[in-house]
């Protein structure tokens, strides 16, 4: 049977997991219905007073009431999905998918941090785009998974984002693209081999022996690095650096998208062994992958050496953010990013900037939005959920859940339940029928204090 790959003292409400560490295999959101029964039975099959114990429950009353129990167990808790009886795909999926507002809080965060960090490169130097999705977005698809179909998460931080690597990828074949003349406008690139350097190779050479001829280079070769063979002693790297890229998601979470391969019983069968035709009487086989939803957001960011550049093309200083910026458009338009775009995933367009007079516009929403519309009201009967691992404390009422509350206020809320709830609590991590004061900002609960225990 799966076991989670956390220790015991974590405790086993991961709520606020990050997506990359659920999708992982991590947690116990994998462990199926049939792998609890398989368990309660091994369980009831020892002999042991938990054993006999757990053998009269399935008996008198039954495996759904026996498997609630064990999961609610605070001495040997059964291996569950996420504390409930459910194990349906799309049930283990939707709590993969889900963003907590701690993802949507880091996706800012990150975001504002690659920001600050262009705000530092002098503006010469680097070029920043935005962009936003028109079809989903996937990557990291070749990634080892039981599911067959990985996923790209940035540890530690366990959100999707697009190498900085990839994004260099696509731009040199749009580059090349468009310096094949083969499409209409070449944007400026080219493959004449105008620009030269001379390769030193490191070690005293006799007087007599003539130098190595130059390195002729195109533009992409100065400003994507030369695309040679890694025995090839004539390398030269290229200018730019591609930051990597980090989605702002548009919904409350990732995407669903499902591939049917239908000649399956063709591609996985040996040549040798006699292969059937391709035919479409075959049992197609649905395989689930995640994809980034469309209309996110996508901020790319290029470093250009511009020292180097003056000195190897010194006439593309001032050309390459033109250059790069063409490339761009022909990749948003008919190459796409990331995985599966021949079939049209990872398309997007350029985000327009804000016209002058949207300013004020923009400006007045951006206003209310920092200050919603907020109200107080006591939640009768609620539930206080305590997260030893991370020590926060949330409140849930029916489907309605509150922010979680960190360390600093959580032990305003342990003096309000007074010192016997609060070890109740510690001990079940969880108390029900509590009142508790919350504030309601737009869409989000904000707990102010415990009404009554």
């Amino acid at each position: 049977m799966p076991i989670a790959a956390v220790p015991r003292y974590l405790g086993s409400d991961f709520c606020q997991a990050s997506p990359g560490l659920r999708f992982g295999l991590y947690l116990a959101v994998w462990t199926t219905r049939k792998d609890q029964e398989s368990e309660v039975l091994a369980r009831s099959k020892k002999e042991s007073d938990e054993g006999r114990r757990v053998k009269q429950w399935v008996q008198t009353e039954g495996m759904s009431r026996t498997i609630e129990r064990l999961c609610t167990s605070t001495s040997n808790p059964l291996p569950c999905l996420w504390g409930k009886n459910k194990a349906a795909a799309q049930d283990t999926f939707r709590h993969i998918t889900d963003l907590t507002q701690s993802d949507q809080a880091r996706m800012k965060a990150l975001a504002c941090r690659q920001g600050a960090l262009g705000s530092c490169v002098p503006a010469t130097a680097i070029l920043h785009l935005e962009a936003q999705s028109v079809t989903p977005f996937t990557t990291g698809l070749g990634n080892e998974h039981p599911l067959e179909n990985g996923f790209a998460f940035l540890n530690p931080y366990g959100l999707p984002y697009l190498p900085g690597s990839g994004v260099k990828g696509v731009l040199r074949q749009a580059a090349r693209e468009l310096a094949s003349g083969e499409w209409e406008g070449s944007g400026g690139w080219s493959i004449e081999a105008k620009y030269e350097i001379q390769i030193k190779s490191g070690e005293s050479e006799p007087e007599d022996e003539q130098a190595p001829a130059p390195l002729r280079l195109d533009m992409i070769d100065v400003l994507f690095g030369r695309d040679t063979s890694e025995k090839s002693t004539a390398q030269f790297r290229g200018v730019l650096t591609f930051w990597d890229v980090f989605p702002q998601i548009h919904a409350d979470g990732l995407f669903i998208e499902i591939m049917t391969p239908h000649q399956s019983h063709y591609y996985q069968e040996k040549p040798e062994a006699g292969s059937k035709s391709p035919h479409e009487s075959g049992q197609p086989n649905p395989i689930c992958f995640l994809t980034v939803p469309p209309e996110s957001k996508f901020e790319f960011y290029v470093v250009c050496d511009v020292e180097r550049l003056k000195r190897v093309a010194p006439d593309l200083s001032d050309k390459w953010k033109g250059l790069l910026e063409k490339a761009f458009d022909h990749a948003f338009r008919w190459l796409g990013f990331g995985a599966k775009t021949a079939v049209g995933y990872g398309a997007m367009v350029r985000a327009k900037p804000p016209q002058v007079s949207d300013m004020n516009r923009l400006g007045s929403e951006s206003e209310q939005k920092s200050s919603p519309s907020t109200r107080r009201v006591v939640w009768d009967n609620a539930t206080l959920i305590w997260n030893p691992g991370q020590g926060t404390i949330i409140v849930s009422k029916g489907d309605l859940k509150s922010a979680p509350v960190g360390r600093d206020k959580s032990d305003q809320l342990f003096r309000e339940l007074g010192e016997e709830k609060t070890a109740e609590l510690k001990k079940k991590k969880h108390l029900e029928r509590i009142s508790v004061l919350v504030e309601q900002q737009g869409n989000k609960y904000i707990i102010l204090k415990i009404e009554s225990a």
